[in-house]
């Protein structure tokens, strides 16, 4: 994947007491996941995948294996999903481009349609087909630098999520033109949390943080009060772990677009890694990042970037019309926008130089 760190949040979960939650399972011929005892220890473990930091953090008891099946399942789906090595299904796909269609596993199909769905409902702001310009500038490698402009002229005719096409019965990817790439780094993140999320909940996990690389899902609740963890908000100007302010969520992911950690500089001027399939160029506005709470990390990685293309005015709009999604807005003038579901649950911390503003928006 050639998106790598660029979507982060930080949770902060305050442990301030410890209770136990036993749960029985109830037998039959496949006996349900025996659900454990709840800890302010959690069981975790922190490695370096896709190119980031992930963590798993349990809060039930001796749930050792879940956390190693967790992690089993983001080195296997990374595998799958990667364009920056040979051999994996994406790269199948690409390498097959206006020759023939490839069949794919169950899970890349899955992925693939979802990335498709919400290429299709930003109206292409996010494009599962953006490979041919991402890989032409490279940002976040060694070798990142600003192509040509008649460069990008040429790819950028490649890059139509339309030119995709399924075959459900035969489980079959087909980019219609040669030179066609898929690259799913803008959402693969968000899925792969998703997958991990089922993997915990199957072998009986009622209480999980999963962050993937700031891509962050809290499962349950958490174990200080038997509710809502507190999710914090990351400073687009300070290092990691400076949050603006904070939510309660439980059963909920938290994906942030932004323009500050991953960038190519030449002269005087930044390009950020985010680009706009419409251009092929990095978008330029005044969002310095976009925050996305929804129900499916899937959900919060595609439609982070589709929005931050967007811009603040009608990124918010798009936003206020979307059913389960919500979003908070950074701009470079350190102004804060919540779309309406957050106006009663975001904090804004006061000694940050940020502040809360108000934005009108469409009926």
């Amino acid at each position: 994947m050639t998106k790598q760190p660029n979507k982060f949040m930080l949770v902060i979960a305050v442990l301030l007491a410890c209770f136990s939650l036993t749960s029985c399972s109830t037998q039959s011929k496949t006996s349900a996941p025996v659900k454990t005892p709840v800890t302010t220890n959690p069981t975790s473990d922190t490695q370096f995948l896709m190119g980031t930091v992930c963590t798993i953090k349990i809060y039930n008891k001796h749930q050792q294996k879940a956390l190693k099946a967790g992690f089993n399942r983001i080195k296997e789906l990374a595998a799958q999903t990667t364009v920056n090595q040979k051999g994996s299904e994406i790269d199948k796909i690409n390498r097959y481009a206006g020759i023939k269609p490839v069949k794919v596993t169950p899970t890349i199909y899955r992925m693939c349609k979802d990335a498709y769905h919400y290429s299709k409902i930003s109206a292409g702001t996010f494009d599962l087909t953006i490979g041919p310009i991402t890989s032409l500038w490279r940002i976040g490698f060694p070798d990142a630098h600003k192509p040509k402009a008649s460069t990008i002229k040429k790819r950028l005719p490649l890059v139509n999520y339309r030119n995709v096409v399924f075959n459900d019965q035969k489980r079959t990817v087909f980019l219609k033109k040669k030179k066609m790439m898929l690259d799913l780094g803008g959402m693969a993140k968000g899925f792969i949390s998703d997958e991990v999320m089922k993997v915990l909940q199957k072998k009986g996990v009622t209480s999980a943080i999963i962050d993937l690389g700031g891509n962050i899902y809290v499962l349950g609740n958490s174990p200080t009060n038997n509710s809502n963890w507190t999710v914090g908000i990351q400073d687009p100007s300070a290092a990691r772990g400076d949050a603006i302010g904070s939510l309660p969520e439980k059963n909920a992911t938290a994906v942030t677009s932004g323009i500050y950690e991953r960038y190519l500089k030449v002269g005087n001027k930044i390009y950020s890694h985010l680009m706009n399939p419409q251009t092929g160029y990095p978008c330029q506005n005044s969002l310095l990042s976009v925050t996305i709470i929804a129900k499916r990390s899937t959900t919060g990685d595609g439609l982070s970037t589709a929005v931050f293309n967007r811009g603040l005015k009608k990124g918010y709009d798009y936003v206020e019309h979307l059913s389960g999604v919500e979003a908070i807005f950074i701009t470079k003038k350190k102004k804060v926008y919540v779309t309406s579901g957050l106006k009663d649950k975001f904090k804004l911390f006061t000694d940050n130089g940020y502040q809360l503003a108000k934005l009108k928006t469409s009926n």
